[in-house]
């Protein structure tokens, strides 16, 4: 069966251009995870590479599929210069990691949460797991491997995550939408959720 990871490279160069930076993470007992850098215009995009290379489990199975089961990249994009966003590398590769380490499936609607700033001085800890498909298409692969899903990923601060696990996913997204949020800015602050 063909190595999935240089597919999925090549399907992040093709969508965002070179990378100007790579980083690679290794947790004990799981992949190496790399977290790749493109820059476009003011927009600084991070994507991990290594989530895709073993498809994710329900961690209620006895047994994990090594060939069936979803598989995802995480995405994040923010505005280039306003933050010190290049340590969010590090925060990336844990989330990237989470379905080796925690036996979790990463799918859009889900909160990710790593416990500290996603960079110095960020006021979120923890994103939301938006729908595929707008900036990456899923990259297709053979039967009978599920595709990889490129996920992006929409920082919440603490108060936004809280009343998401209340109100639900589309919920904030649409407090969001109407409220106008720069879901880019790496210093935006918590959308008004009276």
């Amino acid at each position: 069966m063909a190595d999935v990871l240089p597919l999925v490279e090549a399907r992040l160069r093709s969508a965002l251009g070179e990378p100007d930076a790579r980083a690679a993470v290794t947790f004990l007992g799981t992949d190496r995870v790399e977290v790749l850098r493109f820059h476009e215009d003011d927009i600084v995009r991070y994507a991990t590479l290594g989530m895709s290379a073993q498809p994710m489990s329900d961690p209620a199975a006895a047994l994990a599929d090594p060939v069936k089961g979803p598989r995802a990249e995480l995405v994040l994009s923010v505005r280039a210069g306003l933050a010190d966003t290049g340590k969010v590398l590090r925060p990336l590769a844990v989330l990237a990691a989470s379905p080796q380490v925690e036996g979790v499936i990463v799918a859009p609607g889900a909160s990710l949460d790593v416990g500290e700033p996603l960079w110095p001085g960020a006021p979120f800890t923890s994103v939301l797991v938006a729908e595929p498909g707008g900036l990456i298409e899923d990259l297709e692969l053979d039967e009978p491997l599920d595709p990889v899903r490129f996920l992006p990923l929409l920082p919440m601060t603490a108060n936004e995550a809280a009343w998401k696990r209340v109100h639900g996913a589309q919920a904030l997204q649409e407090r969001w939408l109407t409220s106008g949020t720069d879901l880019r800015d790496p210093a935006r602050k918590s959308v008004p959720l009276e």
